[in-house]
This record gives C-alpha cells, sequence and structure tokens, in this order.
C-alpha cells in the first residue's frame, strides 16, 4: 500500500509579517544570485548540504508514472512490462528517486508489484558497496518509507518459490530472486547492527528498524501511514499477519535483538528508541516465546537495577515517563504471571492509587489490571485500587475505573465490592431508594447531587431529570457491569426510567451500546419487562440510525411472542418506515410484508428460527 510521506516542517517565524526587499538591506538581491547560482549548478537541494535532488523533468515523469498506476492493468504481462521499463529509469539514480517526494512515492507503489529480484536490485543500489549507503536512505524521510516497502516484499517471499512446482529450472530461478532479497534484507540488518544507536533515535530511521524486526520475524501489520492533522491517534494493536521467513532471518533476528539490548539504555530516555523496543518485545512474543521471555526478564533487571531515592522502586520514576512508560506498559501486557507477581509485590505495592492518578503512570496500571484478571494476583490489585476509587474519577482518569470493572466481570471475583463502591462514590448508596438512579449516573458521570442538581440534606427525593447527559467512558463502565453476574441494581434503574429516556438512550452514540447490553443478555421475563416501558417508541427508533441497530439486535434476542409485539406495532406504519433510509432495512429483515399478509407463514417461519438460536446457544454453553 502507498504510503503517504512527511509534509515539510513549517519554518521558523512563518507568520511573520513579509518585508519589502528594499528593507532588508540588499539581502533578496543577495537570495536571487545564489538561486541563479545554484541552477546552473545543477538539481540541488536548497538548505539540505547541496544534496542532488531530481530534476523537474524527472518529477514530472514519475507523476505521470503514479497516475498510470492508478489506472491500473487490464493484462499481468503488460504490467510486468510497465514495471520492468520503469525501475529501468530508476536503475542508476535510486537513491535521487527514493529520497524524492513524488519519487518516493512512486517507487513505493511500483516494489509492491515488483518480484523478489527487481525489489532486491533496488535495494541494493540504496545500500551501495556492502551496505555503506543503507543508513543514509533509511534517515531519510522520504527514503525510509521506500526502504520499508522494499523490506515488506519480503513477505511474498513463498509465493515464488511455490508459484509453479512442475518447472523445475523456473523455480530454481524464483529461489535465486529470492535469495537477492534475502541478502539485501540480511545486509540492512548488519548495518543496522553496526550503527543501532544512531538508527534507533532517529525518527524515520527507527521506523526502518522496527518493520526489519517484523520482517525477520515473519509476521507484518498494515503499511505505516502518516497521521493527519488532529486525527485521532489509535492505541489499539494493529493485527499481525504471519509469514514463511528462510533460516537465516531465525538466526538474524536473535543477532539483533542482542545488539538491540546494548543500548538498552536509550528505551527509557527516547522515544523513538522505545518503540523500537515494544515492536522487538511484540514480535518476539508473537514468534519467539523463549527469546521474549529471556528479553522481558533483562529489560526488567535493567529498569528495576537504577539508582534511585533509598526505599523507592525505579520503577516508580519511570512509569511516569512519556518513552519508558509505554514499555512498560508493553512488558506488562507481555509478562507471564511470575513476572506479574514480583512486578507487584516488590515494586508497586502500596503505590497503585498514586500512579492511577498520575497523567502518564494511570496507563501501565490500565494494562496490570487487564493483565492480572487471568491470574490469582487480581484480588490483592482490586483491594488497593478500590480505596482511591472516589479519587480517581475526580482526576477524570476513567479507564482505570472502566478496566478495573472489565477485570471484575473477567475473573468473576469482587464484582459485588466493585458495584458497592460505585454506589457509594456516585453517592447513590444511601438512602436505598437512591439505587434506581444508578444507571443515569453512571452513564453521566455525574454525582447524584450534580445530576439532579439538589443537596444532600434535602433527603431521598428527587425532581425528574431529563436523560440527556451520556458519555463514551460512561457508556464503557455499564457495559462493563452489564457482564457482571448480579445485575439487578442496573436493570431496575432501567426500568425505572420513561419511554422517552429510553428512546433517547436508543438513539444516543453511546447510550445505544448500553441500552443493547442491557436488553439482550436479560432473560426472556426480564427483556419483556423492558420492551414493555419501549412500546410507542419502536417507529422512531426504526427511523433513526442508531436505534434502529439497537431495534435489530433486540428482535435478534427476542422471543417469537415479543417480536410479534414489535411487528404489530411497526406494520401499520408501512409508508414512514418504506420511506426511509434506516427503517427500510428493518422493514425488510423483519419480514414485515409476510407478517401483514401472510401472518400464518411469518409465524412458522419465526418459530423455527427461534428453535434453532435455541439449539445452537446450548450447544456454545
Amino acid at each position: 500500500m502507498l504510503a503517504k510521506v512527511e509534509g515539510e516542517k513549517p519554518q521558523k517565524g512563518g507568520d511573520r509579517k513579509r518585508r519589502h526587499p528594499a528593507e532588508d538591506g540588499g539581502r533578496g538581491e543577495w537570495k536571487k544570485k545564489k538561486r541563479d547560482e545554484e541552477d546552473k549548478e545543477g538539481p540541488k537541494a536548497k538548505g539540505d548540504g547541496g544534496r542532488k535532488r531530481l530534476d523537474a523533468l524527472s518529477v514530472g515523469y514519475f507523476r505521470r508514472v503514479g497516475d498510470r498506476l492508478s489506472e491500473g492493468f487490464e493484462e499481468e504481462d503488460e504490467r510486468e512490462m510497465f514495471v520492468e521499463n520503469v525501475l529501468a529509469e530508476v536503475k542508476g539514480k535510486a537513491s535521487l528517486v527514493a529520497t524524492d517526494q513524488t519519487g518516493s512515492i512512486t517507487l513505493q507503489r511500483l516494489l509492491e508489484l515488483s518480484n523478489p529480484e527487481q525489489v532486491g536490485e533496488v535495494l541494493a543500489e540504496l545500500g551501495g558497496e556492502l551496505g555503506s549507503t543503507f543508513k543514509e536512505a533509511s534517515c531519510d524521510r522520504c527514503g525510509g518509507h521506500v526502504v520499508e516497502s522494499a523490506l515488506r516484499q519480503m513477505s511474498r517471499w513463498d509465493e515464488f518459490s511455490l508459484k509453479d512446482p512442475s518447472k523445475a529450472a523456473e523455480e530454481e530461478e524464483e529461489e535465486e530472486s529470492a535469495g537477492v532479497l534475502e541478502t539485501q534484507v540480511l545486509s540492512l540488518s548488519q548495518v543496522v547492527r553496526d550503527n543501532s544507536a544512531e538508527f534507533i533515535k532517529h525518527v524515520h530511521g527507527s521506523h526502518v528498524v522496527r518493520t526489519l524486526l517484523h520482517v525477520l520475524g515473519g509476521c507484518l501489520g498494515p503499511p505505516r501511514t502518516e497521521a493527519r492533522p488532529g486525527a485521532k491517534v489509535q492505541r489499539a494493536a494493529p493485527h499481525l499477519t504471519d509469514f514463511e521467513i528462510p533460516t537465516s532471518f531465525w538466526y538474524e533476528l536473535k543477532s539483533l535483538t542482542e545488539t538491540l539490548m546494548e543500548n538498552i539504555n536509550l528505551s527509557v530516555t527516547d522515544g523513538a528508541a522505545s518503540a523500537v523496543f515494544q515492536t522487538m518485545l511484540t514480535v518476539c512474543h508473537r514468534k519467539r516465546p523463549k527469546l521474549c521471555k529471556q528479553l522481558l526478564r533483562r529489560t526488567m533487571e535493567y529498569l528495576t537495577s537504577r539508582s534511585s531515592a533509598p526505599g523507592v522502586s525505579p520503577l516508580l520514576v519511570f512509569l511516569k515517563d512519556q518513552a519508558s512508560s509505554r514499555l512498560i506498559e508493553t512488558i506488562i501486557q507481555l509478562s507471564h504471571k511470575s513476572l506479574l507477581r514480583d512486578l507487584y509485590k516488590n515494586h508497586l505495592k502500596g503505590s497503585l492509587v498514586d500512579l492511577a492518578l498520575h497523567p502518564i503512570a494511570n496507563f501501565p496500571i490500565q494494562r496490570l489490571t487487564a493483565a492480572s484478571a487471568k491470574c490469582k494476583l487480581f484480588p490483592r490489585l482490586f483491594d488497593e485500587l478500590v480505596q482511591g476509587v472516589e479519587a480517581v474519577l475526580a482526576a477524570g482518569h476513567m479507564g482505570v475505573i472502566v478496566q478495573l470493572a472489565e477485570s471484575c466481570a473477567e475473573s468473576g471475583e469482587k464484582q459485588d465490592e466493585m458495584m458497592r463502591c460505585l454506589l457509594s462514590s456516585f453517592h447513590c448508596a444511601e438512602p436505598g431508594s437512591r439505587h434506581v438512579c444508578c444507571l443515569p449516573l453512571f452513564m453521566s458521570l455525574l454525582t447524584y447531587e450534580v445530576y439532579y442538581q439538589s443537596d444532600s440534606t434535602e433527603g431521598s427525593t428527587q425532581k425528574e431529570v431529563p436523560l440527556t447527559s451520556m458519555c463514551y467512558h460512561g457508556s464503557l463502565l455499564v457495559q462493563a457491569l452489564a457482564k457482571f453476574k448480579e445485575r439487578s441494581h442496573l436493570l431496575s434503574s432501567l426500568r425505572s426510567l420513561s419511554p422517552a429516556d429510553l428512546l433517547t438512550m436508543a438513539c444516543d452514540p453511546s447510550g445505544s451500546h448500553v441500552l443493547q447490553a442491557l436488553i439482550t443478555t436479560s432473560s426472556d421475563k426480564g427483556r419483556g419487562k423492558i420492551l414493555k416501558r419501549l412500546e410507542g417508541q419502536y417507529v422512531q427508533m426504526a427511523c433513526s440510525k442508531l436505534g434502529s441497530r439497537v431495534l435489530e439486535a433486540v428482535w435478534n434476542s427476542a422471543s417469537v411472542s415479543q417480536r410479534q409485539s414489535i411487528a404489530q406495532e411497526l406494520v401499520p406504519s408501512e409508508s414512514k418506515l418504506r420511506s426511509d433510509q434506516f427503517a427500510r432495512h428493518v422493514w425488510a429483515k423483519f419480514a414485515l410484508s409476510h407478517f401483514a399478509h401472510r401472518r400464518a407463514h411469518w409465524q412458522e417461519i419465526q418459530t423455527g428460527e427461534s428453535k434453532k438460536r435455541k439449539l445452537f446457544s446450548d450447544l456454545l454453553e
């Protein structure tokens, strides 16, 4: 896939008022003269150490190549001939093309269509004799993307050796061509090992090292793209795809990790280096578990051996640092049970609440809470963290609270204590009449007094407040609580809401997930009580983007009699439903035309589906 290169950085003082050429003491004329001299000397990068760049004609050529690639090819032979011809033009000036923005983008797309031998030849030219120029290309803001794209083509290594087994001669040639790429990958790895500190600290070179680790390990994620300004950063781990690798890569990965561990000090001080070590641990955990265990142990030994204040673990300092905290997060996620126990017992015990209140350290605490749900360590973590729940809520670190509830649901432990703690933190534990208010409070993350705008001295009386303020983390919290064994407080609170509030909830981006979770996981009797409250709202739900999805989920979990009640309310509004962009899908999926005109047939179909669903649910249980 095409990877975009980074845009040029804005110049300092770019927002200053532009001056007239005469006001700068003749500097404008001097600059003009210098530009004329540069044009005579040839295409060089201005302000870039005199490095050569592609001339305008070449840039235009590669732009047209990119346009042709976008059009696609009808015949494979035509595509192969086109790629071969363009790569012939690239030959001899691959470095110039790779370090040019337009040339880099086009070359990346060409490499995806090239065979291993062609990719290997491009890499060989970028690396120069004995790989001496690999560092320059990899650490360039455009060239780094080309090197990464070339490395990623190694995932197609086994395709060429198995393409046509009946032709022995061609098979040998393809293996040799794939061997060219293998040799260049190993050459690049050698260069990285020789200059590991410079590579892993470099903003562009570190990405090449991370891709190299993935390739040597035999697993790849989606290609790197530049984030758009203002775009939300996704912290979720990327999906990795495994592929076959040459035997030489198995040994080279071990050598590369050993070299990187010599620079482990950089992993706690530099953000780019920290990301490299995170990738190294993730790849080894997936492909080389024994090696990963050794690396985790050695990394923890280094982190815990640093000097700190007497009686204070150095991890408490590292957890509050942006670079090292991300590394510790990865270590926690990949660690085995004994390492987690040691981490808590010897370094974090008694400090969890303080760390949960820290703007950076609270994220590793979330990872620790999630990892501990699968072992006996969780009850001890819970007993310590639960003491600071209200303070953590006040700090706005909702990820800690949500993860604590998720871990309670996953482990099956401490669920009653968690619910009591939340009722107390939101000030709806006492008197008992306030329990029915818990759902709106949890979803809005507001205390009883703030939500109902009342004073605690007013007693248990409360005024009706329309359900409006629902937030993302509040929704996640209730969805986690919906997985608890005992959910009577939530269900009672849901049934106490007015039909208008239930409709608002169903059509809200956050509330719709909560309503769906509570209805679909209820028993037939409990679901029937909630659906009774929703009567009269089904048409409006069906005409809503989010409400229609909730209605479909409810339908899939409903009994035949409950489906019949929903259909009876929807059918009289046939014209409205069939003309609505969302409701028309509901009409079709619920087979409401059958219900209106062939009810007996509809009843027979729904009964059959209900029996199948029950049979499959019994098998899964």
